[in-house]
């Protein structure tokens, strides 16, 4: 990997260094990762994946993704609400996902305290939106150096504080940035990717919720 932070995959195309040019990974780079998301569903899922993801590796839940769509109601979060010990000892038996009972149980706290949400704002979208990060917190350069140097942000602590002062769990300041920049409330694809271009250029004709 070049200092940049950039590597070319076989097509030609230059792209951000952490898929490591695996296939699965690649797509999910090129076709999910920075472009900016308002579905309430998407963004529940997100959020909840990224705690199981705490101390393993994207790639991990990845892979296990579409099984824990399975486990968790497609992540509807009017139905995971519902889920009573029956369902808990379901997942936690459930050798397709992460079997981790203290994030299973957070999950079905989240999907409650999603709903709190909506009913406040009227949509997770138009409260995570609402804490995009203004121009000026962010770098001029997005570079290999800004990105190691910057685990969290202040936006991803503010927003990880007023999380969990509504009950949300799973959702410290290194997890919500993870899931700012996956969900495209910020463009993080390092500069020399191809995908930052096409991310900027999504998020200038986004609609804010």
């Amino acid at each position: 990997m070049a200092e940049t932070g950039i590597i070319t995959g076989e097509d030609g195309k230059d792209r951000c260094f952490w898929h490591g040019n695996l296939p699965e990974y690649q797509r999910y780079h090129d076709d999910e990762w920075g472009r900016p998301v308002v579905s309430d569903i998407r963004l529940f899922e997100k959020i909840c994946l990224e705690g199981f993801q705490s101390g393993l590796s994207w790639l991990t839940i990845l892979r296990k993704r579409e099984n824990f769509r399975a486990a968790f109601a497609g992540f509807d979060f009017e139905k995971v609400a519902r889920f009573d010990d029956a369902d808990i000892e379901r997942c936690v038996t459930d050798a397709g996902i992460i079997r981790h009972r203290g994030k299973i149980v957070s999950t079905i706290n989240n999907a409650r305290r999603a709903i709190e949400m909506r009913g406040e704002f009227g949509s997770l979208a138009r409260y995570f939106w609402s804490h995009e990060p203004a121009a000026a917190e962010r770098p001029e350069i997005f570079d290999l150096a800004h990105l190691r140097a910057n685990p969290t942000t202040p936006a991803s602590v503010r927003i990880s504080k007023d999380l969990k002062k509504r009950g949300w769990t799973f959702v410290g300041p290194t997890t919500v940035y993870a899931f700012m920049q996956a969900m495209g409330l910020v463009n993080d694809h390092l500069e020399g990717c191809y995908c930052r271009k096409e991310v900027e250029a999504m998020r200038c004709e986004l609609v804010r919720p």
